[in-house]
């Protein structure tokens, strides 16, 4: 099946990186109800050789660390007994902190994300914890020590606070190259994971996700789990597929 990639789970905030409470809760709902639900863990063990899940496994992701993902997913996902995997920008851990400034499309209001007690808390609820790199800097636009630099940092962070190795990698926005790859394994991750538009590079350092936006419903989450929705973005049909399967309108990446 597929690696679903969410942003924030919010009532308010009308963006195509924000899907509402009640939309996650009926994705959740059907999910487990028609798919099985694993950690991004246990994915990796199911990948094929295109680097894609096989039927009925999906994992759960997020990325940019959100405090929407503590507020209103983690009770959710509790109920469901669901794992997941939440991609933390490690700066906005310092104690100095880290603006979200890498929004398209922010709300009126300053956008918060997982201080460090919610981090732990989260941790402790059995949600694995993976790096959004150190700043969310376009990885591909950093020389190759400034790139390895920061995801060396944000490994780094996150391993001190949590106590253990952190291996995945999520490229912020998707946006990698072979320079950015080969950075990532220096940097000690085991896999990074993108969000392809396009045909892509594939393999431990480009596994690929879905996204998933604000309006998909069931036949949405039907598509983007079927086997073969990966395996079209290849093919001059894609841009149609994605539209029917609830792609925001927006040709700006997101994440």
């Amino acid at each position: 099946m597929t690696i679903l990639c969410y942003h924030s789970v919010d009532h308010d905030w009308g963006s195509p990186l924000s899907v509402t409470p009640h939309e996650f809760a009926s994705h959740l709902e059907w999910l487990v109800a028609h798919r099985e639900v694993v950690s991004l863990a246990d994915a990796l063990t199911h990948l094929d050789r295109q680097w894609r899940l096989p039927p009925p496994y999906v994992s759960i992701t997020f990325d940019d660390g959100f405090a929407s993902v503590y507020e209103h997913a983690l009770p959710i996902l509790r109920r469901h007994g669901v794992a997941a995997t939440v991609f933390v920008v490690a700066e906005t851990l310092a104690p100095h902190g880290r603006a979200v400034d890498w929004v398209d499309t922010p709300p009126a209001w300053p956008l918060r994300t997982l201080d460090v007690e919610a981090v732990l808390e989260l941790h402790a609820s059995g949600i694995a914890i993976g790096s959004h790199s150190f700043r969310h800097d376009i990885l591909p636009t950093l020389d190759d020590s400034d790139c390895e630099r920061d995801l060396r940092e944000s490994r780094g962070v996150l391993e001190a606070l949590l106590g253990e190795p952190v291996p995945f990698l999520a490229y912020p926005r998707g946006r990698h190259s072979e320079a950015v790859r080969r950075a990532a394994e220096r940097a000690g991750y085991q896999h990074a994971f993108t969000l392809p538009e396009a045909r892509e590079p594939q393999g431990p350092f480009a596994v690929p996700r879905v996204g998933v936006y604000p309006g998909n419903g069931v036949r949405s989450l039907w598509m983007k789990t079927r086997p073969w929705y990966l395996a079209a973005r290849t093919s001059a049909a894609y841009p149609a597929l994605r539209r029917l399967a609830g792609r925001p309108a927006t040709s700006a990446r997101v994440g």
